[in-house]
């Protein structure tokens, strides 16, 4: 589908964005945004059975960017079919792991070079900043593909002898997945569970957010250039609730579902599949907290856990919305810290020294804005709290610090999701275990300190899948993956995403005796 007029336009978009300042966009891309995005079903491409679209909004704009095939149940239906008879055929579930590594690693690849528009359509489409997209998630993207068509060709294989008997085990696709994935990041999150489930044998049904289908339609345009069979890649446009999110997750062909979002629509997700009964795994909301001890490295602290508050507009699962510090060095502190967010740069998501774009729709902003309202004394604003005033349209929201707010405040317990950052202090550890730990959520805690005996003491204290020591935001995709209590289900990652993607068989041979 992608003319050469439009991949032409990479050359160009490099040069922009390495310059670092503003990027245009091209006629060519502006010609491909014009067009009704459609579906991509059993290696096909075609609108939707109704012929109904709806429209992807530039939330630093509020304008229309394209209008999107909407799948209806039926669309569902045939691509789930498609899935099935694409695995029943076993052109790539039968594949041996290095062949079918092969295409992922050409999958890469593809992610690499057309990274500069894939880059551009992420920020369009979710307002994040152009370095973002460029300098990381994109290529976070190309390195899901690379590190499971790497990872699992070396696993290490289950065998087993006895003097009168062999066992081993073999993993096998287990069919149809539903690949259900949100706005926040969303090509990083797609390849992050297409890259396991594809090197599994698996034939996949991706169903992006409303709010930001573009990248994934490009996918699918690689995903097809790199030599993925029809039918094991499918692509379906729409909503939840009674649309294209709900009738896939009660299509009694889909065999597992992998889901990342907000944990209501994660309950609803789980109702629908208990049809089945599918398999689930849900990585779901959070609300981090960065705790500062007197001891730690100031300034890098400082940084750190301003950039764990306000990375993607505060728009990540990970992030650490709540800051902990130590009562001896809270004062400090939040000066410090105030000046710090004060230096971020909120404007267009297209300009290079923006390092804070805009929020991913009007209704996302007034949720996030509603918190704020709810802010009363002794509880204070710092600084931010409303829309910059040198920015007058788009879901533009000033980084904002909160100070006095209490525990049972909800938003000091609740998934914000924005550029919201609440600052308290603390003076015994078993006190601030007890303030980070009082939420529903438990998925990220950062740990700021040069007492490692503490650190690992407080890490375990933690009710928190994932705990990070003087750092955020660095991953090894091998680890497990995942949140206590109303964080998720199960986890991913490494071994974890290979066994969710996979069935294991084990088989026993009996051996002659003499």
């Amino acid at each position: 589908m992608s003319s050469e007029a439009l991949q032409s336009c990479l050359p160009l978009l490099e040069r922009q964005i390495q310059a670092k300042g503003m990027v245009s966009i091209p006629s060519a891309l502006k010609l491909w945004l014009s067009r009704v995005q459609p579906l991509f079903i059993d290696g096909k491409w075609r609108p939707g059975k109704t012929g109904k679209t709806f429209s992807t909004f530039n939330p630093a704009t509020g304008e229309v960017l394209s209008e999107i095939a909407l799948a209806e149940r039926e669309d569902v239906t045939e691509a789930v079919q498609a899935a099935r008879a694409a695995y029943q055929r076993g052109d790539w579930s039968r594949r041996s792991m290095r062949e079918r590594a092969q295409v992922i690693h050409r999958l890469a690849e593809l992610l690499l070079q057309h990274r500069p528009l894939l880059a551009v359509l992420e920020s369009l489409d979710t307002g994040k900043p152009i370095r973002e997209s460029f300098e990381g998630d994109i290529l976070r993207a190309a390195h899901n593909f690379t590190f499971f068509a790497e990872y699992a060709a070396q696993e290490e294989s289950l065998c087993f002898s006895n003097p009168s008997d062999l066992h081993f085990a073999i993993r096998e696709p287990l069919g149809v997945v539903a690949l259900i994935t949100p706005w926040n990041l969303p090509l990083y999150l797609e390849t992050w569970k297409l890259a396991p489930s594809l090197m599994m044998g698996n034939s996949c049904v991706l169903k992006p957010s409303e709010l930001t289908p573009l990248t994934a339609v490009y996918f699918a345009e690689l995903a097809e250039a790199a030599g993925v069979p029809a039918g094991v890649f499918n692509l379906i446009q729409g909503f939840g609730e009674n649309s294209a999110g709900e009738f896939l997750v009660s299509d009694p062909g889909v065999d597992a579902i992998s889901f990342t979002g907000e944990t209501g629509t994660g309950r609803a997700i789980m109702k629908s599949a208990s049809v089945g009964p599918t398999r689930v795994s849900f990585e779901l909301g959070g609300k981090g907290a960065s705790v500062v001890f007197a001891d730690a490295d100031f300034n890098l602290a400082v940084s750190e856990t301003a950039r764990a508050a306000f990375r993607n507009q505060g728009e990540i699962c990970l992030a650490c919305p709540r800051i902990f510090v130590e009562h001896s060095r809270y004062e400090e502190f939040v000066k410090t810290f105030v000046a710090k967010v004060q230096e971020i740069v909120v404007g267009d998501p297209l300009d290079y020294s923006t390092t804070m774009g805009a929020l991913i729709s009007p209704e996302h902003w007034n949720k996030v804005t509603g918190y704020l309202n709810r802010v009363d004394a002794p509880a204070k604003i710092l600084t931010g709290g409303s829309r910059p005033s040198h920015l007058a349209h788009g879901a533009y929201l000033s980084p904002t610090v909160i100070t006095g707010v209490g525990l049972n405040h909800p938003i000091s317990r609740e998934e914000v999701f924005g550029p919201v950052v609440s600052i308290y202090p603390f003076s015994e550890e078993s006190e601030v275990c007890q303030a980070v730990n009082h939420t529903p959520y438990g998925l990220s805690a950062s740990i700021w300190t040069s007492n490692m005996s503490r650190a690992h003491r407080i890490a375990r204290e933690l009710h928190s899948g994932l705990v990070w020591i003087n750092c955020w935001f660095i991953r090894d995709l091998r680890v497990p993956f995942g949140g206590q209590k109303r964080s998720g289900v199960g986890r991913e990652g490494g071994k974890h995403s290979l066994d969710f993607f996979s069935e294991w068989k084990s088989i026993c041979v009996k051996m002659e005796t003499p």
